[in-house]
């Protein structure tokens, strides 16, 4: 018998390649005619070339010389209830060729009856040979073989009709009494028959086999137009003689429907998982689906699967009884305009009825088809008066549920109704329906993990970034982080406000290449260089040569490690702002400068050398910028996603900033809203990373400065300085300790230098004391011995000290001690 077979290879993102149609696959089986007790009767050339059998080798012998295991069975019905009971019908098995080799076919059995109840059998075969892996679905291939309307019919050598099965009634419309020994033409006249005649004709005098299509239209039926394809096989005797012509009639109208929905699906299958967006492709989904099929399309995903970066928990398909999840509609489509079928939009959560097809559906992860939509009272929808009203309203009368799934992890489901289109969904919808959620599957998957490993990269990112910004005396601070959207990948940015000695703070955004976890967990590396390297009280272009080493170091650790991930750079601003002389100094790394706004609102243009970006092994020289900052003065650092865009350049980015900023007499939270909501038209492609800060001075009776001599008098000179100005401040608690440490550091100045030696008391949130000198070396905590009787000066000033540590300056150095205010001034 023919087959409808429709096949497509895929390449690349499945697109449809090829076809093959139910006429190639008639005109290419064997076919054979044999009795009741399994005799061949009639031999086909076709069987000839596929078995090796000539006709004088089989016609008049059993057919077990080609199917041995029929002769455990004593008829051919006994046979085919036996393959019916052994692996279903029709089905593959094994037949052997005139050399003896055996192999597979797909064989298919149909029973022919003539006069007077006799009945014969006519058996096709067909080398089903490879498996093709790019074969479409293969239950939609299964499905429209064993679907396939087949029409049998053989004739005479006159062209008399002697065997004909039931099917064929249905595509000509004409009764086995009224077909069975008559012509063609004389059953059915017109010019139709007359032209499928003399193609038979043609056959049963040239003994080939020929193949042709031709459109009919039956009273019966809601399809009325329906297309055939005849395939006629000339019959052979013992001899080798024609004894007659076989006809394989196929309805291949449904086929030829499923051949184009298929070929449009391979064409529109490209704009499936265009995005990482699950929501983005659920709405894909629902769009393709009516545009193929449904009238009204809904995709419901499980909650947790939508949230581009959220968490992920997904469920995996239990039995009955199993909590069902929560779903949220992510697509929605339909011939009408605002789908008005729908109770729920996208992004709202979406109740799952317990009683429903949905909830059968996803208990057992099996489709559902419904083709008569059952909306009479006590049934499911009756339990629902919503849906029920939107069913009855939109006329729904036909439906399919299809789980969404991907390696046994349940996504979601796609529902699809028949509204306007008068005709139900039949199984060939169903399997179009799947293969078409598989597609979608795949999309959603790799989505789903995409925003998996974006989640745990911002997770890492935001517990790497600072929680809270303390700008202390010298700066009031707001910051914004935004990650890029789902497709882009959260990004290696970061931004920091470090605490310095003598109520200075630096300020440092960063933004590391690349995207995902590997620049999230290299932007932690880098953050915590730049934490280390700025408690080393380093200017900002030395700090920057620095980290420059530190990058490319860490870079060839990943090298040696894993290629993949090595991440070959980053760009950096460093700025060191002091509250005492208002003064910034800033140097760049490859980094957008910085923006400046005086406290009037203008602003000011920095030209601040941008510098090689980190890592890039290039000589990397980094100048430093110092300027001085009025009272409330905002500065602003940021990364290039704030100002670049996929609709304008940089330019119009900084133009749109400066503007941001530049409103005098707005708090600084209002000013990062501002700036980040420039572009709300659309998601960032990068990171955007704003750190803000407006400056602040300290009060200069909060200061003391003093210039002492460099001899052995400056210890007890400076002791005496500091006493009184602490008794000033009214911290005289801490005058023993602040003595000690005074007198330490003064007296280690005398000893290693040679100039003016400068001290100074500052009071904010600690009280600090800097001692000044021109020597370069910077001092060494030690440990002393028993017997010696130096080196014991800095393990004081350590112990009375919170902190302490030194700084180069440009003519020596200065060395520092903290100390905790007392909570009551005394």
């Amino acid at each position: 018998m023919g087959e409808d077979d429709t096949e497509m290879t895929i390449t690349g993102e499945m697109t449809l390649a090829r076809e093959l149609t139910v006429t190639r696959e008639t005109s290419e089986s064997a076919i054979a005619m044999v009795d009741e007790w399994g005799t061949v009767v009639a031999w086909t050339q076709a069987a000839e070339r596929l078995l090796g059998h000539a006709a004088g080798d089989v016609v008049g012998r059993s057919l077990a010389l080609l199917l041995p295991d029929i002769e455990e069975a004593p008829t051919m019905s006994a046979f085919v209830e036996q393959c019916r009971s052994k692996n279903g019908w029709p089905g593959t098995r094994e037949v052997y060729h005139r050399d003896g080799r055996p192999f597979g076919v797909e064989l298919r059995i149909s029973m022919l009856k003539g006069r007077d109840s006799s009945v014969r059998w006519l058996l096709s075969v067909c080398d089903i040979g490879p498996t093709d892996g790019g074969t479409v679905n293969g239950l939609l291939r299964e499905s429209l073989l064993v679907r396939a309307p087949v029409g049998v019919s053989v004739r005479d050598r006159d062209l008399r009709c002697t065997w004909v099965n039931d099917t064929m009634e249905s595509h000509d419309g004409i009764p086995r009494g009224r077909r069975l020994g008559r012509r063609f033409t004389d059953a059915l006249p017109g010019a139709k028959p007359e032209a499928l005649q003399a193609v038979m004709r043609q056959v049963v005098d040239s003994g080939t086999t020929r193949v042709h299509q031709y459109r009919t239209w039956l009273t019966a039926g809601p399809l009325k137009d329906h297309t055939f394809a005849a395939s006629f096989f000339c019959l052979q005797g013992a001899d080798g003689r024609a004894v007659g012509v076989c006809t394989i009639n196929v309805d291949v109208t449904e086929g030829r429907r499923v051949r184009e929905q298929l070929a449009a699906l391979g064409q529109a299958g490209a704009r499936l998982g265009r995005t990482l967006d699950v929501m983005q492709t659920g709405q894909e989904l629902a769009d393709l689906a009516v545009a193929l099929f449904a009238d009204y399309a809904a995709v419901d995903l499980e909650q947790s699967v939508p949230v581009a970066l959220g968490d992920d928990h997904p469920v995996r398909i239990g039995p009955a009884g199993e909590r069902l999840p929560v779903f949220r509609r992510a697509g929605l489509a339909s011939i009408r305009r605002g789908v008005p079928e729908s109770p729920w939009m996208r992004g709202e959560p979406v109740p799952v009825p317990a009683a429903s097809p949905l909830a059968d559906a996803l208990r057992t992860g099996r489709p559902h088809l419904e083709p008569i939509l059952d909306t009479a009272p006590g049934t499911w929808i009756d339990q629902h008066p919503v849906l029920a009203a939107k069913f009855h309203e939109s006329g729904a009368h036909s439906l399919m549920v299809v789980p969404i799934r991907s390696r046994r992890v349940l996504l979601g489901a796609a529902l699809f109704f028949r509204t306007g289109n008068p005709t139900p969904f039949q199984e060939v919808d169903l399997l179009l329906a799947e293969e078409l959620v598989s597609r979608a599957a795949s999309s959603l998957e790799n989505a789903r993990q995409y925003a998996r490993e974006q989640c745990v990269a911002l997770t890492l990112q935001r517990h790497l970034l600072p929680k809270r910004l303390k700008g202390g005396v010298a700066v009031d601070t707001a910051s914004r982080y935004l990650p890029a959207d789902i497709d882009h990948g959260v990004g290696g940015d970061w931004f920091d406000l470090i605490p310095l000695s003598g109520g200075r703070v630096a300020l440092v955004v960063g933004d590391v290449v690349g995207h995902g976890i590997n620049a999230a967990a290299t932007m932690g590396r880098f953050r915590t260089a730049v934490h280390t390297l700025a408690d080393m009280e380093l200017p900002p272009d030395e700090l920057l040569s620095h980290l420059d080493d530190t990058v490319q170091r860490l870079s060839e650790q990943d090298d040696d490690t894993d290629h993949a991930a090595a991440v070959v750079g980053a760009t950096c601003v460093y700025a060191v702002y002091d509250p005492v002389t208002r003064k910034c100094a800033m140097a760049a790394a490859g980094h957008p400068p910085p923006v400046i706004v005086d406290p009037q609102g203008r602003i000011t243009h920095l030209d601040l050398p941008v510098g090689t970006p980190l890592g890039t092994g290039l000589t990397a020289a980094y100048e430093s910028v110092e300027l001085e900052l009025p009272e409330g003065s905002i500065l602003a650092l940021y990364t290039d996603g704030l100002i670049e865009s996929r609709d304008h350049d940089i330019d119009v980015g900084m133009r749109r900033l400066e503007a941001a900023l530049a409103q005098p007499g707005r708090s600084l939270e209002e000013l990062c809203t501002e700036a980040v909501e420039c572009f709300p038209e659309q998601g960032p492609t990068d990171d955007v990373t704003l750190l803000v800060v407006r400056t602040r001075s300290l009060n200069p009776d909060h200061v003391a400065t003093w210039t002492l001599p460099n001899d052995g008098t400056a210890p007890r000179t400076a002791r005496h300085l500091a006493a009184r100005q602490l008794a000033e401040w009214g911290l005289g608690a801490l005058e023993d300790a602040t003595n000690v440490i005074v007198s330490e550091l003064v007296t280690n100045a005398v000893r290693h230098s040679t100039g003016p030696i400068r001290l100074r008391l500052i009071r904010h949130q600690v009280l600090t004391c800097e001692v000044s000198d021109t020597d370069l070396c910077s001092p060494r905590l030690r440990r002393a011995l028993t017997l010696d009787e130096n080196g014991r000066g800095l393990c004081l000033v350590s112990q009375l000290s919170r902190r302490w540590g030194s700084r180069s300056i440009p003519d020596g150095k200065v060395v520092w001690a903290e100390q905790d205010l007392p909570s009551e001034p005394t």
